[in-house]
């Protein structure tokens, strides 16, 4: 018996087909209709429905890229179940470069959502009521915000065990054992039992390779741990790539000045160790940014700019430290050929290899 089409937005879908549906959202001042591309592709076979989602915050561009390279693998030509990619959510958002909608609001704060609220309240209902009370589960792609870079990172509550078999077979070197925040997608995904990962990486405006790389491979991993695409042939790579945090901190300036940053993205620190210093333009005042904790630096601010208070450094922490750095060599180990044939950002993946 053939499977059953995929329905969205008055489009079906047969299975053993794919498809791009254009999702009505709004329209400009000008009257011009604005549309949330979906691709669906429907195997022939029954199994997981994944929705893959990116660009909720407008400006975090590396999941749009890491969806398209995610939907040209070869791996969908035998996939089982269906995948439902949405490469750009905040429409708005994307086509201004900005994170918020036209009304400021973060959509990523507006789930569930309503049918007469707000922009955002309308688009977090209009992606609930058509894709997501229709998934099995979901990857939700971000990166760090404007001028803060992020290590490949996975965040998750990891009370649920499908959500942690998700996040362990992304395979990205941290996992951070995140709360839950009132009105996000992840929030409400968990609220109705939807295992759902969300994958950190680079920084808002910028494309990073390694970044789209370790989130394209990451995802395929995903979608073979759920059976829906065939095992990978080949040496198997060690069972465990990633290391779960107990905790995370961020560290803020305590004075306003130009920074100057000794610890590198991804090395471990200890309790005490100098982060950064941070000075007025003349040098008559200079205070050294040390660390509160031992652990991994998982986001560093490149904007040497800073005003007191700013975070400037965010550092996992770790019950067994020496293993999370385990997972770290294997995770630069991994990606040493696309870092050398990459056009990369000196900072601060070159410091990374050393």
């Amino acid at each position: 018996m053939a499977r059953a089409p995929f329905e969205i937005a008055g489009t079906q879908i047969k299975a053993g087909t794919r498809e791009t549906v254009e999702v009505p959202v709004a329209k400009l001042y000008t009257h011009t209709p604005l549309h949330i591309p979906v691709e669906v592709v429907h195997g022939r076979r029954d199994g997981p429905v994944l929705m893959v989602c990116g660009a909720i915050h407008g400006d975090e561009i590396n999941g749009v890229e890491i969806i398209r390279r995610v939907l040209t693998n070869s791996a969908l030509r035998h996939l089982r179940g269906t995948l439902v990619a949405v490469p750009i959510v905040n429409i708005f958002g994307f086509v201004q470069r900005t994170r918020y909608l036209p009304d400021r609001r973060d959509l990523n704060r507006c789930f569930p959502g309503s049918e007469t609220g707000s922009l955002g309240g309308r688009i977090a209902y209009l992606l609930r009521t058509l894709l997501m009370e229709r998934v099995t589960h979901i990857i939700d792609l971000h990166t760090g915000a404007i001028h803060r870079f992020n290590l490949p990172q996975i965040r998750a509550e990891l009370k649920n065990p499908e959500t942690v078999r998700m996040a362990e077979a992304f395979g990205a070197p941290i996992i951070i054992n995140a709360s839950l925040r009132e009105g996000s997608l992840r929030a409400y995904a968990d609220s109705q039992d939807i295992p759902v990962i969300t994958f950190e990486g680079g920084e808002a405006l910028r494309f990073d390779d390694v970044v789209i790389t370790s989130g394209v491979k990451g995802v395929i991993r995903v979608m073979r741990e759920l059976e829906m695409v065939p095992a990978k042939k080949g040496p198997r790579a060690p069972k465990k790539r990633s290391e779960t945090a107990a905790n995370s901190q961020w560290v803020r300036a305590d004075i306003d000045g130009i920074m100057r940053p000794v610890a590198r993205l991804g090395q471990k620190v200890r309790k005490g160790q100098k982060l950064a210093m941070v000075a007025d333009p003349f040098g008559e005042t200079e205070e050294a940014v040390t660390s509160p904790c031992s652990g991994i630096v998982i986001c560093v601010n490149n904007l040497p700019l800073v005003n007191e208070g700013e975070a400037i450094y965010h550092i996992a922490r770790f019950d067994e430290l020496s293993e999370a750095e385990k997972a770290m060599d294997y995770f630069r180990s991994s990606f040493e050929a696309e870092v050398s044939e990459a056009v990369v950002p000196v900072h601060p993946w070159d410091e990374l290899q050393k």
